[in-house]
C-alpha cells in the first residue's frame, strides 16, 4: 500500500472510532411499514416537497434542483428555513477513475406520507443508488441519505462527491423589513467535517456534512445558481463489497439566529437521526388513524387519507411570529387569511385541532396589529410583512370559521377571546364598504379579476352567513340585543340575495351588482379574453348581452351574469336559496365543468368534457386563466350535499380525485390535474367537509356534549365506516351499512356522558330494530333516536 493510502485509512478508521454519531441503518428499513406511493416516470421533471414544520426542500422527482417558482423567480425550490433560504440544492456524483455519474436523473421517485426518495439505477456498475431524506419534526434540519448496493460480483470503490450550493438570502417581501442579501461566505470546519456558510452581514447560516469522514474539501468557485450564494464540495472513499450495501447520511442544518445555534441544531439532528425518524413516522400513523375512512371507493379512501398527511406538510413554524397552515407549495409557502379559513373547517373534521387554534391565533393577532379593526388580513409572508391587508371576504368568513370551530370544542372561552374581533370586523365590513347601505359590501372577493370590485355574490354569500353565524355567537355570550340584531340583518340579507342577485334568464346568481359602465368594461375585456382562448359561444353570449345593456340600460346598478365565475355557486354552499332556485343553479352549475371539476372562470369552460384525459397547459407567465380548481370543485360538492343529492356529490368529489397522484404522488394539484402548487390547503375543505359532516352526517355540538348524526350516504357507498373521529374529548364512530337491503347503523363513543343523536328519515310503514337506551321520537320527515351508550345500533329493516 502506497504511504498517502495508508494515511487515508488510517484516517478514516480514527474519525470511525472516535465518532459516536456513526450509526448505519438506511432509512428505507424505518420507512417500509410507511404508506408510499411511486410515481410516474412522465412526471418525473415535476416538483416533490420533503415536508417540515421549520424546514422543508422542494426539487424535482428526477432529484435535480432546477430554479423554479415565480413568486421570487427562480427561487422557491430548494431547502428553506423561513424567513430565509438555505439551499438552491445539491449534487452528488459517483467518481471511478474512468468515469463520473452524476445523481441527478433518477428513474423512479417514491413518496412516503413524511419522506421521499429517488432511486438511480447504474446498469454498467450493476449498482443502485437510493436517495432519502425527511425533516425532523420542529427542527431547523434535514437529513439526506445516500443507499449505496454494489449488485455486482465484485467491490465496488469509488469516490462519493456532495457538493451543497448555498443561498441564504431572505423569502418574499424580505426588503419590508430590512432582510437585504448580501455575499454569501463558505468556510470548512475541520473540527466538524462539514460547511459552513454565513450570509456576509446577516446572522444566517447553513452547515452541511456527512456521518463519515471526508477525505478532502473544495470550495466552489463556478456558480450553479442565480444570487449571492456560495458552494462547498465534500469527497468521501467509499468501498462496497459485492453483493452488500453501504449508506452515506448528511445532516443539513440552518439558523437565523446565530453561529452557535445552526451548530447545534447540526449536531442535535446528526446525532439522533434515527429516533428523530422513528418519532415523525408515528407522528403521521397518529395522523392517518384520526378520522379514518373505510368506503367502496378506494381512490377516494386513498386520497382521503394523504389529504390528512398533505395538512401536516403545509405547517410552517416562524417562532418569532407564529404557527399556522400555509396555503401552498411551491408558491404560497406562507400564511394566508381566506385560505385557512376554508381549510381549517377541514382541518378540525380530520382532528388536527391544535395546527386550527395556532393559524386562529395566528391570523387574529396579525390582523389586529396591522388593522386593528376587526379586518382580516389576507397574505402575510413568514418574515411577518403582510402583502394584502384583506380583502372583503375574508373578515365575514372569518366569524363564520369561530362558530364553526366552537361546534367542535365548546369552548366558551374560545368564543370570548375572537367575538371582540367578529365584531370590530362586522361593523367594519357594513360602516365602511357598504357605501349605498343595501346590505351588499363593495369590494374584492374570491375573483381577483380587475374591475370585479363591486357587489360580489360570494362577499354577499359569506356577509349573510357571517351575521347568522355570529349571532348564535352573541347568544351564547349573553349578548341578546346584539345577537337578535344580527339575526334581523342575517334574514334581511338571505331575502335579497335572492332577490337582487338572482338571474331567471341564466337559471343562476349574478356575478356581481354593478352599473352598466362597469359591466360594459367588463364584457369589453371578457370578450377579448374569451376570443383569445377560441371560446365563440362565450363571445356570442358576452356580445348579447352588451347589446341588452346598450337596448336597455339603467341609471342604477343592477345584476349582471358576465363570467359565470365559480362563486355564483357559494349561496348554494352557504344554504341561501330554497331548493326549487338552487336546484336550477346547480343544474346551471354543470355546464361549466371538465373531468376534473369545476372551471374558476366559466366563459373558460373548453370542449374536455366527456374526455378523462387532459392536463392544463398554464402560460409562460404564471397565470390562472382556464383553469378548473378544487376549492370550486369543493364549493360544489357541499352545495349538491345541501340540497340532498349525495350522488350529485360524488360525481364532483370523484373527478377531483382523478387528480389525486397525477403528478406528485400522494398529493392533488391546486390546479386540476397538475399544475400551479403541488399541495393545496384548501384541499381539505373539498373532501372533509362533505364527508364528515356531510355523508357521515356528523354535525358536533360540543358545548351540550352532543354529537347528532344524519346520514346523508351516497348509493355507491352502501358499506362505510368512519372512525375516531375526535370532538372535544370524545372520539365517534360510524359504522353504516346497506348491503342487505335496509340499515344497518352503529355508532360508538369513548364518552358516554354525551348523547348522541341519530336523524334517520321518517316512514310510517318501516318497523326498527333498536339496541337498549335508545329513546325514538319523530319530527315532520324525520326519526330521531338518540342515547347516551358507548354503542349504539339501529337497524332500519327492509321492506
Amino acid at each position: 500500500m502506497k504511504p498517502k493510502y495508508l494515511f487515508f485509512t488510517i484516517l478514516i478508521f480514527f474519525f470511525i472510532g472516535c465518532r459516536e454519531d456513526v450509526k448505519i441503518g438506511a432509512f428505507v428499513d424505518v420507512l417500509s411499514e410507511t404508506t408510499s406511493i411511486t410515481g410516474k416516470p412522465d412526471y418525473l421533471a415535476s416538483p416533490f416537497v420533503t415536508p417540515g414544520n421549520r424546514v422543508y426542500m422542494v426539487g424535482h422527482q428526477d432529484g435535480s434542483f432546477p430554479e423554479i417558482g415565480w413568486h421570487i423567480k427562480g427561487e422557491m425550490g430548494g431547502i428553506w428555513n423561513h424567513p430565509i433560504k438555505l439551499l438552491d440544492g445539491f449534487s452528488a456524483e459517483l467518481i471511478w477513475p474512468d468515469n463520473t455519474i452524476s445523481l441527478d436523473s433518477a428513474d423512479e421517485f417514491t413518496n412516503y406520507s413524511m419522506a421521499n426518495s429517488h432511486r438511480y439505477t447504474l446498469k454498467e456498475q450493476n449498482m443502485t443508488v437510493v436517495r432519502t431524506q425527511f425533516v425532523p419534526m420542529n427542527k431547523q434540519g434535514i437529513v439526506v441519505e445516500y443507499l449505496l448496493e454494489n449488485m455486482g460480483q465484485g467491490q465496488q470503490e469509488f469516490q462519493f462527491s456532495f457538493t451543497g450550493h448555498a443561498d441564504l438570502r431572505p423569502t418574499w417581501l424580505g426588503e419590508r423589513t430590512q432582510m437585504i442579501d448580501t455575499t454569501d461566505v463558505a468556510e470548512y470546519l475541520v473540527d466538524k467535517d462539514a460547511w459552513l456558510v454565513k450570509d456576509a452581514k446577516n446572522d444566517w447560516f447553513v452547515l452541511f456534512g456527512a456521518n463519515l469522514p471526508s477525505v478532502n474539501q473544495k470550495k466552489i468557485t463556478s456558480k450553479a445558481y442565480r444570487g449571492h450564494g456560495a458552494s462547498g464540495r465534500l469527497n468521501y472513499a467509499i468501498s462496497v463489497p459485492a453483493q452488500t450495501t453501504k449508506t452515506i447520511r448528511f445532516t443539513i442544518a440552518g439558523s437565523y439566529a446565530s453561529r452557535t445555534a445552526v451548530i447545534d441544531n447540526y449536531l442535535d439532528i446528526r446525532s439522533n437521526t434515527m429516533g428523530y425518524l422513528k418519532q415523525k413516522k408515528e407522528h403521521y400513523q397518529t395522523l392517518a388513524a384520526q378520522s379514518k375512512l373505510t368506503i367502496p371507493d378506494k381512490d377516494i379512501e386513498e386520497a382521503f387519507e394523504w389529504l390528512k398527511y398533505n395538512c401536516d406538510w403545509l405547517v410552517q413554524t416562524v417562532p418569532e411570529i407564529g404557527t399556522g397552515i400555509t396555503a401552498g407549495i411551491p408558491d404560497y409557502p406562507w400564511w394566508f387569511g381566506v385560505d385557512s379559513e376554508y381549510a381549517l373547517k377541514g382541518y378540525m373534521a380530520i382532528g388536527q385541532e391544535e395546527t386550527v387554534y395556532r393559524t386562529i391565533q395566528l391570523l387574529d393577532s396579525v390582523s389586529n396589529a396591522v388593522n386593528g379593526n376587526g379586518k382580516i388580513i389576507h397574505e402575510m409572508s413568514t418574515n411577518g410583512a403582510v402583502f394584502n391587508l384583506g380583502n372583503i371576504n375574508e373578515t365575514p368568513q372569518f366569524a363564520s370559521l369561530i362558530w364553526e370551530i366552537y361546534r367542535w370544542n365548546g369552548d366558551e372561552a374560545f368564543l370570548e377571546n375572537y367575538f371582540p374581533t367578529i365584531q370590530k370586523g362586522l361593523n367594519w365590513l357594513m360602516d365602511e364598504n357598504d357605501t349605498n347601505k343595501n346590505l351588499f359590501p363593495d369590494g374584492f372577493g374570491m375573483m381577483e379579476i380587475h374591475g370585479l370590485d363591486s357587489e360580489m355574490i360570494d362577499v354577499a354569500a359569506y356577509t349573510q352567513r357571517a351575521f347568522s353565524d355570529a349571532s348564535k355567537i352573541a347568544q351564547v355570550l349573553g349578548k341578546d340585543a346584539l345577537s337578535k340584531e344580527y339575526k334581523k340583518t342575517a334574514e334581511k340579507l338571505k331575502n335579497k340575495i335572492n332577490e337582487a342577485f338572482w338571474s331567471e334568464e341564466f337559471n343562476s346568481f349574478a356575478d356581481f351588482i354593478g352599473t352598466d359602465e362597469q359591466a360594459l368594461h367588463l364584457i369589453e375585456d371578457a370578450i377579448i379574453r374569451a376570443d383569445t382562448l377560441n371560446k365563440p359561444w362565450a363571445v356570442a353570449e358576452l356580445k348579447e348581452t352588451k347589446n341588452k345593456i346598450l337596448s336597455n340600460p339603467s341609471k342604477k346598478p343592477r345584476p349582471f351574469v358576465l363570467h359565470h365565475n365559480w362563486v355564483v355557486n357559494t349561496p348554494m354552499e352557504m344554504q341561501i336559496p330554497d331548493a326549487t332556485k338552487a336546484l336550477k343553479a346547480l343544474e346551471t352549475a354543470e355546464k361549466f365543468v371538465n373531468p376534473f371539476g369545476v372551471f374558476v372562470t366559466g366563459i373558460d369552460r373548453d370542449d374536455s368534457a366527456g374526455s378523462d384525459d387532459g392536463s392544463f397547459k398554464g402560460s409562460k407567465v404564471f397565470s390562472y386563466t382556464g383553469a378548473v380548481m378544487t376549492l370550486p370543485t369543493g364549493v360544489q360538492v357541499v352545495s349538491e350535499n345541501n340540497y340532498g343529492r349525495p350522488d350529485k356529490a360524488l360525481n364532483y368529489l370523484k373527478r377531483m380525485t382523478r387528480t389525486f397522484s397525477y403528478a406528485l404522488p400522494g398529493s392533488i394539484y391546486e390546479v386540476s390535474p397538475d399544475y400551479g402548487m403541488m399541495t393545496q390547503a384548501w384541499n381539505i375543505y373539498s373532501y372533509a367537509v362533505p364527508i364528515v359532516h356531510q355523508f357521515f352526517g356528523i354535525q358536533p355540538d360540543a358545548a351540550h356534549k352532543k354529537v347528532i348524526i344524519q346520514p346523508q350516504m351516497p348509493t355507491e357507498w352502501d358499506v362505510a365506516s368512519l372512525e375516531n373521529v375526535s370532538i372535544d374529548g370524545n372520539s365517534v364512530a360510524i359504522h353504516y351499512d346497506t348491503s342487505g337491503g335496509g340499515l344497518k347503523l352503529k355508532v360508538t363513543q369513548t364518552q358516554p356522558d354525551w348523547t348522541v343523536e341519530v336523524r334517520l328519515p321518517y316512514k310510517a310503514s318501516e318497523s326498527y330494530d333498536l339496541s337498549e337506551g335508545i329513546e325514538q321520537s319523530n319530527e315532520e320527515g324525520i326519526s330521531i333516536f338518540t342515547s347516551k351508550e358507548k354503542q349504539i345500533e339501529i337497524g332500519v329493516l327492509p321492506d
